[in-house]
């Protein structure tokens, strides 16, 4: 809910909330603090059940801890990196990730992982001091943090998987995927699915595994045999993701992605396209031909920024590109990044 009519009801307890708000929160935030605090007061106002409050206040000061650790460094593009916990050293598939991490944190990318041992280990121990996140889950077994994170102050642990795949989606803007059990499948299916309807940006998703190995091969088997075959996916949610089988190759897919594309945003209806280099008019007009079935209506036209982003400053020297997007065919809207990625020198 965000509406600057919601209030609790009592009048009294509404203006110690103003107050509150008046010295604790910046003035461009205020007013979303004022809700955050009417919240918190409406729920104590409504009923008592101390279970309800241990979740809700862990998950607050879980997302507060993580913000906090996470604002310094947001200037900077990172990668979460997904694989076993039980991926033993000798292992190609751990060196693959020592070999990618390494590779990803030279291109200018930190690293995220999941702060474990196995693929999680090598993810942390390739980007070196420093360059890398923990993002840790409290578990009976098998989740202490690896020794390359471990008293780093970008180490966090988390008591709720919600919280913790909140942060992991919030925080990064590439994924890579290698083979694992349910935690990596479950991580997987997380960010296409988000990816898939909307609820997280453009991003670039690697599943990465040796020539050799055959894990994610079965795995798209499955897809196009079953979830495509009988509709429970379109054939074009194919595109949402890429198969890599080298370090090189995985690293060259993320970086490539934010090659000219930079990010985006909707304005009422309108999707607005961010670039880091103008876009041709050439290019443009191919656009128009090639996707314009993505389009509810109009065409794809450049646009300098929307008074809504002035009114954030958002990115205000960047090109832009605006349309009507359909809001359904994101595996589309990813190939035309790729394809404007691609048509500008």
């Amino acid at each position: 809910m965000s509406n600057k009519n919601y209030r609790t009801g009592d009048p009294k307890i509404d203006q110690l909330i103003e107050e509150l708000a008046d010295v604790s929160g910046d003035k461009e935030c205020r007013e979303m603090f004022r809700q955050i605090l009417t919240s918190v007061t409406k729920l104590g106002m409504e009923h008592c059940d101390l279970g309800d409050f241990k979740l809700i206040n862990t998950a607050v000061k879980e997302l507060r801890h993580a913000f906090r650790v996470f604002v310094p460094h947001r200037s900077v593009r990172k990668v979460m990196i997904f694989g076993s916990a039980r991926t033993e050293e000798n292992d190609p598939l751990y060196q693959l990730t020592l070999e990618l991490s390494r590779k990803l944190v030279a291109e200018g990318f930190m690293i995220i992982s999941g702060a474990g041992g196995g693929i999680m280990e090598a993810a942390n121990r390739g980007a070196g001091k420093g360059n890398s996140f923990g993002i840790n889950i409290k578990l009976p077994f098998e989740q202490s943090a690896n020794p390359y994170i471990v008293g780093d102050p970008k180490l966090m642990t988390f008591k709720y998987f919600f919280t913790r795949k909140l942060i992991f989606i919030k925080e990064s803007d590439a994924t890579v995927l290698l083979p694992g059990g349910f935690g990596t499948l479950d991580e997987g299916f997380e960010n296409l699915t988000l990816f898939q309807t909307g609820k997280t940006l453009p991003r670039p998703i690697v599943l990465l595994e040796p020539e050799n190995e055959s894990y994610w091969e079965t795995w798209l088997d499955f897809v196009d045999s079953v979830l495509i075959k009988r509709g429970f996916i379109a054939a074009d949610d194919r595109k949402l993701l890429q198969v890599a089988h080298t370090a090189d190759a995985a690293a060259q897919y993320v970086t490539d992605f934010y090659r000219v594309y930079h990010s985006l945003r909707y304005v009422h209806g309108l999707t607005v396209l961010r670039f880091t280099r103008e876009i041709p008019a050439e290019l443009i007009r191919q656009l128009n031909n090639e996707f314009k079935d993505i389009l509810a209506n109009g065409r794809i036209e450049a646009s300098p920024p929307l008074e809504e982003e002035m009114a954030t400053r958002e990115h205000l020297n960047l090109p832009r590109l605006v349309l009507h997007f359909d809001q359904k065919s994101f595996g589309r809207l990813n190939e035309m990044i790729h394809t404007i990625n691609e048509g500008v020198s």
